[in-house]
């Protein structure tokens, strides 16, 4: 409605002003709804930076070497963010990961507004489905939300299924929304191509299980392992320098020669491997033989697999609607990755207190649980390889 580069730049201007919320914070409260504000900002910029790209590189050679780009970009970002919140944070204060961001954001917004085109769009008076989007936010809160409280209530108890039952009709009447609305948040349309559907449920299954690794497996090196905060921010470094290596490096070339479809279902099995040894990782284990390979083979698996899935995803999109796809693949990475953190999180505490709860020693019951989160994380990564390889068509070389 607005232009992809009036978005980009409102986005980045509201989580520039969050963040400086964020390092003020007097309370857990402000801190909460700044945080929010600053989801709504990285929202905004990041949901168009994807549809930019399709629409400046409409050629799949030159597609392909713009998306390994992206995906080095966000890798490189992801381990100098990691690396740079542990120092800050043991040097200084966890204020200063938020006031960071404030002279970065005024960079990238000086840099945006000369770089990008000016592009319109077809106006406001076309008019924002305003009710869509309050349904569909309220169905994914309310179903994060209940996946968190399960530790509380049990899985079959009437607080679970009563909340679970109310997300599903919400997002049950969000897509009625959908189907009737003149101006429709997410016009069901788009899921009439095959590769853009079938390349958000892969994705949907890839992220979830990469978030919830992410977040596990700093666990096991700060409770398990006994790593300090910058020694931890260290030992995920590995991950991202190959991910951005093989993302800008080998990436492209690897996809012209076997096709994305080949490409991704190899980085897929490599990152399901990887999972399958982080299961098996002992609770007196060293970082460099048990951790160190599974995150060498996750860190080349994600870097081959997510440009290939990209460029799949988008690969049918019609130029009207790159916006809407790239929005929908950010949107599906965000969702995904909340509910997958949340379930894979839930179950590994679970195992792990009812283990300490039967006298297990606390370093043996936390491993426990965490191995029940990877092993599950594999299960959904190898799942996604294979709804990719059954929906998936090669491109016509």
């Amino acid at each position: 409605m607005i232009g992809r580069r009036r978005v980009f730049l409102a986005g980045i201007v509201v989580f520039t002003a969050a963040s400086v919320l964020c390092g003020a914070a007097w309370s857990p409260q402000v801190l909460v709804a700044a945080r929010f504000r600053q989801g709504i900002g990285g929202a905004a910029s990041s949901a168009v930076v994807l549809g930019m790209i399709v629409a400046l590189f409409p050629e799949p050679a030159a597609r392909a070497k713009a998306i390994g780009a992206f995906s080095f970009v966000q890798a490189a970002g992801g381990s100098i963010g990691s690396l740079t919140g542990g120092v800050l944070t043991a040097a200084a204060s966890w204020h200063w990961i938020f006031l960071i961001n404030v002279p970065i954001g005024l960079v990238v917004a000086v840099l945006a507004t000369r770089v990008l085109d000016r592009d319109q769009g077809i106006g406001l008076r076309a008019g924002a489905d305003v009710p869509g989007a309050a349904l569909v936010t309220a169905a994914l809160m309310l179903g994060v939300y209940t996946i968190v409280e399960v530790d509380g209530h049990g899985w079959g108890s009437p607080h679970t299924l009563g909340l679970g039952a109310v997300a599903v009709a919400l997002l049950v009447a969000f897509l009625l929304r959908q189907a009737r609305a003149a101006t429709p948040l997410l016009p069901l349309r788009v899921f009439t191509s095959r590769s853009l559907s079938a390349g958000n449920a892969v994705q949907a299954l890839l992220i979830a299980a990469m978030f919830g690794f992410q977040f596990l497996i700093v666990l096991y090196l700060r409770q398990v392992l006994g790593f300090s905060v910058e020694q931890t921010g260290f030992a995920m470094v590995p991950v991202a320098v190959l991910i951005a290596a093989i993302s800008l490096g080998a990436s492209a070339r690897v996809t012209g020669r076997f096709g994305e479809r080949a490409v991704l279902l190899a980085g897929l099995g490599l990152i399901t491997v990887g999972l399958m040894l982080l299961a098996r990782a002992p609770s007196d284990g060293r970082y460099v033989a048990d951790v160190l390979p599974a995150l060498a083979l996750m860190g080349i698996g994600f870097g081959l697999a997510m440009p290939a899935l990209m460029s799949l995803g988008m690969r049918d999109a019609r130029p009207e609607d790159t916006g809407l796809a790239s929005g929908l693949f950010n949107t599906t990475q965000q969702v995904a990755g909340a509910l997958g953190l949340s379930v894979l999180g839930v179950l590994a505490a679970t195992r792990s207190e009812g283990l300490a709860a039967r006298g297990v020693a606390q370093a043996e019951a936390l491993t426990a649980g965490y191995h029940l989160a990877f092993w599950i994380g594999a299960g959904l990564v190898a799942a996604s390889a294979v709804l990719a390889a059954a929906t998936l068509r090669p491109a016509r070389r």
